[in-house]
Formats: structure tokens, C-alpha cells, sequence
């Protein structure tokens, strides 16, 4: 347009309607005072000249919906977490006290354990003893993994290999450990499960970076977790929380949906740190409600199952559930009190 208007311009002397309109102006001007004349030919030869430029004032534009997604994250960012994980908490000591007193009136699995058979009682001691082993493997993996470099630079490498290559690791042996016929001793099973626990205590050795005070407060602060969901599982009515399952498998692809697209959205973009407060704080109320739900699943397989069967039950699958439960736990408690969910870390 620019262009078009510096071309027609100067052709306007040239062209043959200009000595009519020049005429006209001429007869105009005669109308008008004297010292108005010249001025009035003057400007007609020059052309229409373009209006003064209005000065504008700056304004605030809105911003679209991708400025707002991708910009920096407000400091509300992780609120709507902390109010969830703040709720879930009153919602849990609400339902200790309820069940914890009696005032539910339905049989719980505390009321059913005096009618238990001593094979039922042993199936539940063995299985939590596989679980308190499996949480001692592991933290003895973090440990030595932490104190070798070379170890601890393989497991903080960044890419997709490393990655790929971490999941088939902790996917494969556990696959593995699951699929192995349970015998009493220490057998192939045992073996695997020991491998298991080691590669999962490898893959969270980082988390010694925070420090050894900082991860001891999140090892007891998950103790209480842990110990209080226990409780309510066992006060509540033997199948309180057994319905859950398909919900929590639910909201379980949503929170690995938001973890694996935080791959691409870093927590420093509005949508990102939206992503990372439902993989941080969403985790930790579904692993929660999964500690509940399979509590009361083991409790149930425990009492249900065949004293004599073909295939024995098996207290070391039985003990993986929880033990992941409680692990996912204290990976969110630990990254919360680290900072990673909107908090400052007090010097």
C-alpha cells in the first residue's frame, strides 16, 4: 500500500485533469481573504496531505489462551493442590475418629480377626514382613547407589534411553518377580524380588540430594500416612474401600498422563505447573486411597484363599501392592518438603 500511494502521488501535476481542478481551485480562492490564496494553491498542488498521526495510548491487550497456558506460572499455581491434599487430610482424621471409636456399625476386619484360623494370621505376618524387608532393600540400594558415582550418573542421566531403559528395568524385574511360583525359603522368587527392590532403590537414590534430615522427616511424616490409612483400613468395614478399584485405575492414568507430559511442559509454564501439581499432589491422594484399597484386598485374598491348593498363596505379590503404594508416598512427601510443590525449603 505504500508503495502504491508514493507512485500516484507525484503523477498527479502530470495528469491532464489537473489544469481543470487547478481552474476551480482558482475561482474558490476568490471566495476566500487574500492572504488565503496562495496558501489554498499551494496545498491543492501538494496533494491531500495524510491527518496528523493521534497519539495512542498504550493498552493492556488480553492475553489468548496459549499466552496464558505457556507464561509463567502465578503463585496460586500449586493452591488448588495443597487445598485437595489439606481436605483429604481432614476428610481421613474425620473417618480415624468414626471408625477408630466404633460408631460404624458394620463387622471390620478388626472384629473379624478374632475369628481368624492361625493360617490366615500367618499369611498376613509373612506378607507384611516381605514388606518391611522390601522398604529396607530399598533404602540400603539408595544408599550404596548415592555413595558410587558411576552408578549415580547412570541413574540421573537425562534422554529418552535412559528413561526407556529405566522403565523396562523396573517394569521387567517386577514382571519377572510376579510371574515366579511362590516356595517358602529362599528360592528363585526371592532372588528376583531382592532385584527388584534393588532397582527400585536405584532409581530413587537422586532423591539423597535433598539430605539426610530433610528425607528422615519424609520417612517418618510417610510412617504416619502409612500407619493412620492402616488404621482406617482395618477400623472401617472389611469392604469399605474394595468398590474403589476401578475409579483409582482411573485416576491413575491421569496422574501418569501428567507426569509423562511434564516431560515436554516444565513446571516454569502455567500449564506446566498445573501438570506437576496433579502429578504431585493428585499422586499422593491416589496412592493413598490405593493403601486403603489394597489393604483390605490383601486382608480379603488372605481369608479367602485355600489353606490347601495346588498353588500356595503367595505373600510376596501380595506385599509388592502396598510397598509400591507406600513408596510413591514418600517420593511426593519427600519432593513436597524439597520444594517442588510450591513450598520454600526453611534454611
Amino acid at each position: 500500500m505504500l508503495l502504491r500511494l508514493a507512485v500516484t502521488l507525484p503523477t498527479r501535476l502530470a495528469s491532464g485533469s489537473t489544469g481543470i481542478n487547478l481552474k476551480q481551485a482558482l475561482l474558490t480562492a476568490r471566495l476566500v481573504k487574500p492572504q488565503n490564496k496562495d496558501a489554498l494553491v499551494r496545498n491543492y498542488v501538494r496533494g491531500p496531505r495524510d491527518p496528523p498521526p493521534t497519539i495512542r495510548s498504550e493498552t493492556k491487550t488480553g492475553q489468548s489462551l496459549k499466552e496464558k497456558l505457556m507464561g509463567p506460572p502465578s503463585e496460586s499455581a500449586y493452591s488448588m493442590g495443597k487445598g485437595a491434599a489439606a481436605g483429604a487430610a481432614g476428610i481421613g482424621l474425620g473417618a480415624l475418629c468414626y471408625y477408630g471409636l466404633g460408631l460404624s456399625h458394620q463387622a471390620s476386619i478388626q472384629d473379624n480377626a478374632l475369628l481368624w484360623p492361625k493360617y490366615v494370621r500367618d499369611r498376613l505376618h509373612t506378607t507384611y514382613g516381605y514388606f518391611g524387608a522390601s522398604c529396607v532393600l530399598t533404602a540400603l540400594s539408595a544408599a550404596a547407589v548415592f555413595r558410587t558415582p558411576r552408578l549415580l550418573e547412570l541413574t540421573t542421566r537425562n534422554g529418552w534411553l535412559s528413561t526407556l531403559a529405566t522403565f523396562a528395568l523396573v517394569i521387567g524385574t517386577g514382571a519377572a518377580t510376579q510371574s515366579i511360583p511362590y516356595k517358602e525359603g529362599i528360592g528363585a522368587k526371592q532372588l528376583a524380588w531382592a532385584v527388584h527392590c534393588s532397582v527400585l532403590g536405584a532409581v530413587i537414590a537422586p532423591l539423597c540430594f535433598l539430605g539426610g534430615p530433610l528425607l528422615t522427616r519424609a520417612a517418618l511424616y510417610t510412617g504416619g500416612v502409612v500407619g493412620s490409612l492402616s488404621a482406617i483400613a482395618v477400623c472401617a468395614p472389611s469392604d469399605k474401600f474394595l468398590y474403589m478399584g476401578g475409579p483409582l485405575a482411573i485416576g491413575l492414568g491421569v496422574v501418569m498422563a501428567s507426569s509423562l507430559a511434564g516431560i515436554w511442559l516444565p513446571p516454569t509454564t502455567a500449564l506446566g505447573a498445573g501438570l506437576a501439581s496433579m502429578s504431585l499432589y493428585g499422586g499422593l491422594l491416589l496412592f493413598s486411597g490405593f493403601l486403603l484399597y489394597d489393604t483390605q484386598r490383601i486382608v480379603r485374598i488372605a481369608e479367602v484363599y485355600p489353606e490347601y491348593s495346588l498353588i500356595p498363596f503367595d505373600p510376596v505379590n501380595a506385599s509388592i501392592s502396598i510397598y509400591m503404594d507406600v513408596l510413591n508416598i514418600f517420593i511426593r512427601i519427600a519432593m513436597i518438603l524439597g520444594g517442588a510443590g510450591g513450598n520454600t525449603r526453611r534454611k
